[in-house]
């Protein structure tokens, strides 16, 4: 939700991956209310059908028809056999973006850049990091530092958890440590930040409950794995019409102070400051373009 590195405000309340090589589930997206997908070449995608994978997710992108959600698609690590050739394929695509699997250093992140650009890829093509492993967390603030080019992280708590060897209970405790430190360096950096999956698709409960932990921990939204996880992700990370209906109250009380040649003003008993103000615009840009894209 952050705009600083964005020339305007961009949801990212449901970040949904799909197999790159589904194309029913590729075809499927540009129906649902997701506000970003991200068709995955990777982890969702054997080896056999990685090349299938890339072929597909390429072609859909290219044929449209998304509307105003922005569609990445998440490449294979340069260290495997297929990421070179995901770079060069991805990077004439019209893709919105490129997510960067277990992104461990800025040095992988400047790399895979000159890759895009090497295959012609515009130059302002954004890329997003994955944060998932103990490395990726240790150095996340050197990651995001001077990329103006890298607009999200994303966490990948399932393989975090796994190479932290923590337990993956319901509060996510043993990953508090590695998702607070990650949003401090995007906010710091003034990029958006989105929190891992749910992988219990039955658990609507459980899934409910951590949507809620990560707005509370900072995150701007949420990825998911199934296209019923998009209501509740976009109802929590979203703004409600009682918040917007605040949040123009105090920026018109603002003004009025600001005539009267008044620094703060009261609104619902709350003193009200600059910071308030910056922060009720943020809102009312999220909630005027989650608005839009409803129409």
């Amino acid at each position: 939700m952050n705009a600083s590195r964005n020339s305007e405000i961009r949801l990212r309340r449901s970040v949904l991956y799909m197999p790159g090589d589904n194309e029913r589930a590729m075809d499927k997206a540009r129906e649902l209310a997701a506000d970003v997908v991200i068709f995955d070449l990777e982890d969702a995608v054997a080896p056999e059908n990685k090349e299938t994978a890339r072929q597909r997710a390429v072609a859909a992108v290219r044929e449209g028809g998304y509307g105003n959600r922005e569609v990445l698609i998440r490449v294979n690590g340069r260290d495997t056999p297929w990421g070179e050739d995901d770079l060069r394929a991805v990077a004439t695509s019209g893709v919105s973006g490129v997510v960067l699997p277990k992104v461990e250093t800025p040095g992988s992140v400047t790399e895979a850049i000159r890759g895009l650009d090497g295959a012609g890829g515009p130059a302002d093509l954004p890329v997003w990091a994955m944060a998932e492993t103990p490395a990726g967390i240790l150095n996340i603030s050197a990651i995001v530092t001077n990329q103006p080019r890298m607009t999200a992280v994303v966490m990948g708590t399932s393989d975090l958890a796994r190479d932290l060897r923590v337990i993956q209970s319901a509060d996510r405790s043993g990953l508090l440590y590695s998702l607070s430190r990650c949003v401090l360096a995007a906010r710091a950096h003034g990029i958006d930040i989105i929190d891992g999956v749910h992988l219990a698709l039955d658990d609507s409960d459980g899934y409910r409950t951590a949507c809620e932990q990560g707005r509370e921990l900072g995150f701007d939204g949420k990825s998911l794995i199934h296209p019923r996880q998009i209501a509740d992700a976009n109802a929590v990370f979203g703004i409600s019409d009682a918040e917007a209906d605040l949040a123009r109250e105090i920026v018109s009380a603002w003004k009025a102070a600001r005539a009267a040649e008044r620094g703060v003003t009261v609104v619902r008993g709350q003193l009200i400051e600059q910071l308030h103000v910056d922060d009720a615009e943020r809102i009312i840009a999220l909630h005027e373009a989650s608005q839009a894209l409803r129409n």
